[in-house]
């Protein structure tokens, strides 16, 4: 992991996260939320790294247990209870990720018969496809800080329950589709068409996680799955001009790049695909103004998390430089990469902007305040989430 310095406003942020969310704090009830709870993991993962102070390495293992006790259970106006996988107390334990994880918004999932409210959706609980690759990310990641597999076959475990459910052959024929958001024990759609960018982050992510899966004979392999996915990847367009979805194209070509080049993905058409999308959605956005608009009129966690993706365009730079092969002097990655560059000065814009005091005070921050500030935190130190 690359070596960033611990600023104290990350520090100081993680802390009150820690505390205000029930992490740290026996009288808070615990508020977790997966998306925010994977990028909090990783940032504590990254606080270790940089301070080696043992309390960090504690809660980045806390949250995940706190997460899996949480989430990956039923909720408490349920009428069910227990872990959603069905399994009982003991083998839910050792498996807390086979039914998946909620994500842990406030209010119940919509029925299987309730009719749809497109506006209502948006604060209902179920399971997000798009968060539950951020969590195997997580728990890949404490895999390789701490060296402990059972992460790591959790993250498996989380793939092969979730892969099944999430995707479907459609009734008329043709390939494989996908859900975006589907109910809390997985047997049915909540939101039924498919995410921009859920195929990439999965076969990203699957390959993540295979790549470390090696000597692990407990845990499923996910060769099928992986399959699956290349299928949905194949021929797509992924260009965006959204913020948070630009951020997730630079991180995912960032961990592509250190899938490659450590030897365990052969070609680069996707990886220049995922350049050229990337440079098209910045070109737009950075002719948009949207970041000259007042604090009111801006989403912090989508903005950072395009200061998040910039800075693992910037590690990607470096990462080519340093270790060329199988991108030689003439591979035309580097003038792809060499255009990103023009947009890096959108950090320190975006960082500094959400660093202001005022500008925290701002509804739109207050009202976003977990993921908002957990994900300023991931700015000011990417390592923790950007390195595999």
């Amino acid at each position: 992991m690359i070596q960033e310095k611990a600023t104290p406003t990350a520090r100081d942020i993680m802390e009150h996260f820690a505390e205000s969310t029930g992490l740290t704090s026996p009288d808070i009830p615990p508020r977790r939320y997966l998306w925010t709870d994977a990028f909090a993991v990783c940032n504590f993962l990254a606080l270790y790294d940089q301070t080696s102070e043992q309390r960090y390495h504690d809660l980045a293992l806390r949250l995940v247990d706190q997460v899996h006790q949480v989430l990956g259970k039923h909720r408490e106006d349920d009428p069910r209870t227990g872990w959603i996988s069905g399994l009982g107390e003991v083998e839910g334990k050792r498996h807390p990720t086979r039914g998946g994880l909620r994500i842990g918004k406030k209010r119940p999932e919509r029925g299987r018969t309730d009719p749809f409210d497109n506006r209502a959706e948006w604060d209902r609980d179920g399971q997000y496809f798009h968060y539950l690759t951020k969590w195997m990310h997580a728990l890949d990641q404490v895999s390789g800080a701490t060296g402990d597999a059972d992460y790591n076959r959790w993250a498996r475990e989380l793939a092969e329950a979730v892969h099944e459910r999430f995707t479907y052959a459609p009734p008329s024929g043709g390939p494989k589709r996908m859900h975006w958001k589907m109910s809390i024990d997985l047997s049915y759609p909540l939101v039924p068409s498919m995410g921009h960018h859920d195929p990439l982050d999965g076969f990203i992510t699957y390959q993540q996680l295979q790549a470390r899966e090696a000597g692990d004979a407990e845990g499923p392999n996910l060769h099928t799955e992986i399959a699956d996915m290349a299928d949905l990847c194949r021929g797509r367009d992924w260009t965006t001009d959204d913020p948070l979805g630009l951020g997730g194209l630079l991180s995912d070509a960032y961990r592509l790049a250190q899938l490659i080049i450590g030897g365990h993905l052969k070609g680069t058409d996707l990886f220049e695909d995922l350049l050229t999308a990337s440079s098209r959605g910045l070109g737009a956005y950075s002719g948009s103004g949207h970041l000259n608009l007042p604090a009111d009129y801006r989403l912090a966690f989508r903005e950072l998390g395009l200061s998040i993706g910039l800075q693992g365009a910037r590690k990607l730079k470096d990462l080519v430089e340093r270790r060329p092969d199988p991108f030689n002097a003439d591979h035309p990655v580097h003038s792809k990469i060499g255009s990103l560059m023009q947009h890096t000065p959108l950090i320190q814009k975006i960082e500094s902007f959400w660093l202001d005091p005022d500008h925290r005070k701002a509804d739109s921050w207050t009202a976003h305040e977990d993921i908002n500030g957990v994900m300023l935190a991931t700015s000011l130190m990417p390592g923790g989430y950007l390195e595999i």
